[in-house]
């Protein structure tokens, strides 16, 4: 079968400390999976389950410079500790749930928040608000094997030297073995799939010039810059 188009590839993303690259095939993101963030949104934390949604694969990116993303006037930047898993199923318990997990990586869950608000108010998907082309900035994975299972930890967001994000992964509402087993009873998980599971408080806008640094724990720092956006061409 000739194809009418260039067949896609998988996007992956390196692995440290080997020449393997980590396939991904689809992107989950939990929502108002910490306290202080739930509540910063307008939400209360203690009454509802979580969420779901996703963003595009090719929404990821590794550039250290991506532009300022069009149709926005206000973009926000959310910190999130990412799993890799190296292994899929359905109706997964949440205590086998790790030995799913390949790795770990830092991420940053960009929002057209603009574009979010006049969504949810009137009452329409907000899909391209969170998947946009560089819309997930991501990191190398750590694998499991090497640096084990983060539980506890700071995660925080600066730009340049102002700090916007400060929290612990001990923070979590749900835990990621938690956000496995209930995702799983909702779709099969794959080989490949990434879960951005949620963001400590502090989220807020950032502009054209400024200079992202998300950490994790122990895991490799993101440092991103974000450009002027591009002019859409025809």
């Amino acid at each position: 079968m000739t194809s009418a188009l260039p067949t896609a590839v998988l996007p992956t993303l390196p692995v440290v400390g080997s020449e393997l690259r980590f396939p991904v095939r689809r992107v989950f993101c939990v929502g108002r999976n910490y306290a202080e963030h739930a509540r910063e949104m307008g939400h209360d934390p203690d009454r509802e389950p979580p969420f779901f949604f996703g963003k595009d694969a090719a929404a990821l990116t590794t550039a250290a410079r991506i532009p300022y993303p069009p149709a926005t006037a206000e973009l926000h930047h959310e910190v999130e500790l990412v799993v890799a898993l190296g292994e899929g199923g359905m109706n997964v318990a949440a205590a086998q749930a790790r030995e799913r997990i390949f790795g770990y990586a830092v991420g940053v869950d960009l929002t057209r928040r603009d574009l979010q608000a006049e969504a949810k108010r009137l009452g329409r998907p907000w899909y391209l608000a969170k998947s946009f082309l560089g819309a997930a900035p991501i990191g190398p994975v750590h694998p499991a094997s090497a640096i084990g299972h983060p539980r506890a930890g700071a995660i925080r967001l600066s730009i340049g030297d102002t700090l916007r994000q400060s929290g612990d992964l001990a923070q979590m509402i749900w835990s990621i073995e938690e956000i496995i087993a209930i995702l799983s009873t909702l779709d099969r998980l794959l080989p490949g799939d990434l879960i951005f599971t949620g963001t400590p408080a502090g989220v807020g806008p950032i502009h054209p010039g400024d200079h992202l640094i998300a950490a994790i724990a122990d895991l490799d720092r993101l440092e991103v810059t974000i450009g002027r956006a591009e002019p859409l061409t025809t």
